[in-house]
């Protein structure tokens, strides 16, 4: 199986190749093609992209986030990141508690105008601290809605209760191995509307065999330079803790993706990945106390002799 990066960089060029030019829910449009399969040998090393820097502290805090089922940002302004921050900016500066100069349309603004990018940075900064220092304020403008960790760990019924589908997906891994029916799924149709983002890493499902692990994703819609290296190392992550906590080596993830797409303002910074070479892909360390998932915490999951190229900033489209 070829390295993890050349499958994603041949990925990038397949579209550039082959996309259609597409609007979309941004405004910023989009180079896209649908339906597409990667696969990756988490058995050859831990598939953290070479070609340009991950920062995996916020793949790990991130999942970690979901893990615990928390939807509210403050868990992850604590650890130092700030993936999710212009989502919740984006409902406190539309509501009528926020006071400060405009932000209409910010993310496009601030891709095309430098003063507008420093007030915003000045906004966002106003914004993370109130979210850390503030309970009332972050219960209501640090929270996104029922997304990926409510799904995951109290999906809602229709009597009132609860499914905790991680906890029962692993139990059923330890207890049921050969199941057709080892899958959690983000996407809740009765509660998308009230989401900050709806769930675009939508269904997951995993597979046992020969003493290995292995998950394919399903993703409705993947932002292909920008997230979907995150994607990739986060479900690759999760599979390991999955198969550190039910005693089994890890096999493949298989990375299925709906719209697949390179932002046109993502462009050259794609351009210039393409002509990187792989490196050596670096080793994942899971804190061997630790046997439940439940338990980690961000100083148990680390990596060792990461060297990639440097990082390649691009704006987020939101």
């Amino acid at each position: 199986m070829e390295h993890p990066d050349t499958t994603y960089l041949n990925l990038l060029q397949h579209i550039l190749d082959n996309g259609v030019t597409k609007e979309d829910r941004t405004g910023t449009g989009t180079m896209s093609v649908f339906g597409h399969q990667m696969r990756f040998d988490l058995s050859k090393g831990f598939p953290l992209l070479t070609t340009k820097r991950v920062p995996f502290k916020l793949v790990a805090s991130e999942l970690l986030w979901f893990i615990k089922g928390d939807t509210n940002i403050r868990y992850l302004l604590q650890n130092k990141n700030h993936i999710w921050d212009e989502w919740a900016f984006k409902k406190w500066v539309e509501s009528e508690d926020y006071q400060g100069p405009d932000m209409t349309n910010f993310g496009l603004r601030a891709a095309k105008d430098t003063e507008f990018a420093k007030v915003l940075e000045e906004q966002m900064s106003i914004f993370n601290n109130k979210v850390l220092e503030d309970d009332v304020f972050a219960e209501k403008y640090g929270e996104l809605g029922p997304v990926y960790g409510k799904q995951w760990r109290s999906w809602p019924t229709s009597n009132g209760e609860t499914i905790d589908q991680l906890k029962k997906v692993i139990d059923q891994i330890k207890n049921n191995p050969d199941s057709r029916r080892l899958i959690v799924t983000a996407w809740n149709p009765s509660e998308v509307d009230d989401m900050a983002l709806p769930p675009c890493h939508a269904f997951f499902q995993f597979y046992v065999a020969n003493g290995k692990l292995s998950c394919q994703l399903y993703q409705r819609s993947a932002d292909v330079f920008l997230g979907v290296p995150f994607n990739i190392a986060s479900y690759a992550l999760l599979t390991h803790l999955i198969a550190h906590e039910c005693g089994l080596e890890v096999g493949e993830f298989v990375h299925s993706l709906g719209d697949t797409h390179i932002y046109l303002n993502h462009l050259e910074q794609v351009k210039e990945q393409l002509q990187r070479e792989p490196k050596e892909l670096p080793t994942l360390n899971i804190n061997k106390n630790k046997t439940s998932i439940f338990d980690m915490e961000l100083e148990d999951i680390t990596i060792e002799n990461y060297n990639p190229h440097p990082t390649i900033k691009a704006p987020i489209a939101v």
